[in-house]
């Protein structure tokens, strides 16, 4: 590992561990996050791509390679390959978003769209590299990609010794056999636990002796992999303590945890370390917790889904129904009354025409969003003194 980590030191960026204060107050535990979001590629990919490509044969970087990827690999055999002056060709599903194929391209790569998903690019990916002598590089089931990813882990022992758990999220097992790995060369005693999506359990399913499942989309796309590659799985067998699932729902408050609370943007495979010690705090607390950010690459348009879902999952955003007199003024008044508690009116629908509402009356449904639940009560209070009625017609409140 330690051979890896100086081959790739001129490729990678070794990423700051930091301390994580309101996971901290959130959970009782130590928290440290590795930010492998830094990387140039936005996610740990680039290390195990690095590792892999330097350790190519003139022969082999002459006539180039070729990988199956939908994400985050993609990018990174394409940056790497670019700086090292290997031709790359990257398949894709035809699926794939056309914001990961531009990244993808801007990085240097000749991307080729087949197939509806993973299997069918891979399929085509491998029969390609045969056809024309390229190097076909696996996202994970690879000894040399294991021992790159593993140099994070390698990092991160080495910046925060007093670590006594790591949580990393589990794909295909790259990083985390890889982390695994080093982590316990440098200190026997530190836990490895794995995090994967309830949608896509297969290393847990595996290690119960079940087979493979996998089920719906998953905001964790980064990790939604069938099955575990065979050489990370026998390093996991051996290294691995327990493997902790998390749903959609805890990752979304995870991202916007983070994003809100430390001011860091994580994708929803790199929440899922952060998803876990939330939901698992009993286990964690008092302990020293060390989480791997495998990754920030977010659609903007995804992010502002998950900010409005969980502030609604919060009851940060509710509606509710007030009664007033239809007269000239009177919405200005409410609104007065709503905006002196802090709370900012988003929508504001007139009901005159219907139900048992009197001609000279009319009811407003009104969704605004607040700082916090409790802004509710003292809005309807304030409003009640002032002469409105009020009845809350929505919220999805829910305690963290």
């Amino acid at each position: 590992m330690t051979a890896a980590a100086d081959r790739i030191a001129d490729q990678v960026v070794r990423t700051p561990a930091v301390r994580a204060p309101s996971l901290i107050e959130r959970s009782g535990a130590n928290v440290w996050l590795k930010l492998e979001t830094r990387q140039r590629t936005g996610s740990f990919k680039d290390r195990g791509a690095a590792n892999r490509l330097l350790q190519l044969s003139e022969s082999e970087r002459k006539h180039g390679v070729i990988a199956m990827s939908a994400g985050n690999h993609a990018q990174a055999v394409a940056y790497q390959g670019t700086r090292l002056g290997i031709p790359t060709t990257i398949v894709m599903p035809e699926p794939t978003p056309f914001t990961k194929v531009r990244r993808t391209e801007a990085f240097g790569a000749k991307v080729v769209l087949t197939g509806e998903g993973l299997t069918e690019a891979g399929e085509y990916a491998t029969r390609v590299a045969a056809e024309r002598n390229l190097t076909l590089v696996p996202p994970y089931d690879d000894a040399r990609i294991v021992a790159g990813q593993g140099t994070a882990g390698l990092e991160f022992v080495a910046d925060v010794p007093e670590l006594d758990v790591l949580l990393v999220p589990v794909g295909g097992g790259g990083l985390i056999a890889g982390v695994a790995l080093a982590a316990k060369h440098v200190k026997p005693g530190i836990e490895i636990i794995g995090v994967q999506t309830e949608q896509y359990p297969s290393l847990q399913r595996v290690l119960n002796g079940l087979p493979p499942l996998h089920g719906a989309a998953t905001i964790a796309e980064g990790i939604a992999v069938k099955s575990i590659g065979q050489i990370p799985l026998a390093i996991v067998r051996e290294l691995v303590s327990d493997v902790i699932l998390v749903s959609d729902q805890a990752i979304e408050f995870a991202i916007h945890t983070l994003l809100e609370e430390e001011k860091l943007l994580a994708e929803g495979a790199g929440a899922a370390g952060v998803a876990a010690l939330l939901e698992h705090r009993d286990r964690f607390r008092g302990r020293n917790v060390g989480i791997v950010l495998t990754g920030g690459n977010l659609d903007t348009g995804l992010l502002a889904n998950v900010i409005m879902r969980v502030r609604l999952q919060e009851g940060r955003v509710v509606r509710m129904r007030v009664g007033i007199s239809d007269r000239p003024g009177v919405l200005a008044d409410v609104a007065r009354v709503i905006g002196e508690c802090g709370a900012n009116i988003l929508d504001v629908t007139h009901q005159r025409m219907f139900g048992d509402v009197s001609s000279k009356n009319a009811e407003l449904d009104i969704t605004c969003e607040t700082r916090s639940p409790a802004d509710l009560d003292r809005i309807r209070a304030r409003l009640n003194e002032a002469g409105y009625s009020t009845s809350l017609l929505e919220t999805t409140a829910r305690s963290r």
